[in-house]
């Protein structure tokens, strides 16, 4: 590992760069784009409630089988091979979307491109643990993870301009696969000089799936159930009561870009959780993720409803997952990507089960209700947190 000088500033600042783009697209536009669309996707081709929910855990399920698939080609490729398959199916997916005919094609592109995200993130976790210096891989975990906030603008920007232009959705997707051709080409760059690990994964599973480590996958569960039902639902929740006074149409838009930029909170992850303590941090991110849900369920035709909830919903989902990347490495230094995958899997179980479910509750109880319900996983969290839950010490010896 390139511990001291200027190799280890050098993949600090390459690695933090390749990983931040590959995260802005695999888990802006790729992942998080069908709930931006959601209102377009209705209209035209006739969505139920209950449809977006199963498309969307489709999605979720891509994202799962994507975890597993990238930990195998870590292993065996080192990490360049999963970040490039990532961005290729991320890519292709978008395509897909962008000439969808009908909703069984815009599925196949929503799992695809929604698979990347599995592919495009964990495998920076082993990278960085291998070629940057201790005190900088907090800093340059949480750089990687808040790429996310950039893609969820831009994807929310480019949904606004689409709206005040007046041109289709389809153009959107089509910029968005464009854009994930180009990451594809700068990370084949930055990742070919990072060769493949020496350890391996056999027998490991059982290491990191012990009992100490369940808040680490509770706190993973969580958002990842949460974060998705508000992904999948919060644009179609404002849009169906008329959007904002104003600009109606432009409500998804509002939400995404309000998502992301309060979600570059991420780039002080390290920083608060200095200043806080962990557990601290992350009742207090467990606490925004509940006003977040809570506030759009109860005010979504107000302007400061609508910024205030998707605010809350960025910096639950980029502070908490920020939160997971470098704690995991802290458990399980020996395994900082098999780590991260398991809590990564754990997250992606709780999306796929999410939307489908809260589709179902939508259609029988209600959006509001649907909402209020989702608010009490993190609620609960806050409530059960305790300090011995938040400790970093390492949970296995340093192979």
């Amino acid at each position: 590992m390139q511990a001291e000088g200027g190799g280890a500033i050098t993949y600090f600042r390459s690695l933090s760069a390749a990983g931040f783009a590959a995260t802005a697209i695999g888990y802006g536009p790729a992942r998080m784009g069908f709930g931006l669309f959601v209102p377009d996707f209705r209209t035209a081709f006739s969505m139920s409630t209950s449809t977006i929910g199963l498309v969307s855990s489709l999605g979720f399920f891509g994202f799962f089988l994507g975890l597993l698939a990238a930990q195998l080609l870590l292993t065996r490729r080192g990490p360049e091979a999963p970040v490039l398959l990532g961005l290729c199916a991320a890519t292709l997916g978008m395509v897909i979307i962008a000439a969808a005919p009908n909703v069984a094609v815009l599925a196949i592109g929503v799992f695809l491109a929604a698979s990347s995200a599995g592919f495009a993130w964990t495998p920076f976790n082993d990278a960085v643990h291998r070629k940057v210096r201790d005190a900088d891989r907090p800093t340059a975990l949480s750089d990687i993870s808040t790429g996310t906030s950039i893609g969820i603008v831009v994807a929310g920007g480019t949904a606004l301009a689409m709206v005040l232009m007046g041109f289709s959705w389809r153009y959107c997707w089509a910029a968005f696969a464009m854009a994930g051709a180009l990451v594809l080409v700068g990370n084949w760059l930055a990742l070919r000089p990072v060769e493949r690990g020496p350890v391996g994964t056999k027998g490991q599973w059982r290491r990191v799936l012990q009992a100490s480590a369940l808040p680490l996958f509770g706190i993973g569960f969580v958002l990842g159930t949460t974060s998705a039902i508000y992904i999948s639902f919060a644009a179609d929740r404002v849009r169906e009561v008329g959007g904002v006074p104003g600009l109606p149409a432009a409500a998804p838009a509002l939400i995404f870009i309000s998502y992301g930029l309060f979600g570059l909170a991420g780039l002080l992850t390290s920083r608060a959780k200095e200043a806080l303590g962990l557990v601290w941090l992350l009742r207090l991110l467990m606490g925004a993720g509940t006003l977040s849900l809570v506030i759009v369920a109860m005010m979504p035709d107000r302007w400061a409803g609508v910024v205030l909830s998707a605010g809350l919903q960025g910096v639950h989902v980029m502070m908490t997952s920020a939160v997971l990347a470098f704690w995991s490495e802290r458990l399980f230094p020996a395994l900082p990507s098999l780590s991260f995958t398991a809590v990564l899997l754990v997250m992606a179980a709780g999306s796929v089960l999410g939307p489908g479910l809260a589709g179902l509750a939508s259609g029988a109880a209600g959006p509001m209700a649907m909402f209020l319900g989702a608010a009490v996983l993190p609620a609960a969290a806050v409530l059960f947190l305790r300090g011995h839950h938040a400790s970093e010490r390492p949970l296995l010896a340093e192979a």
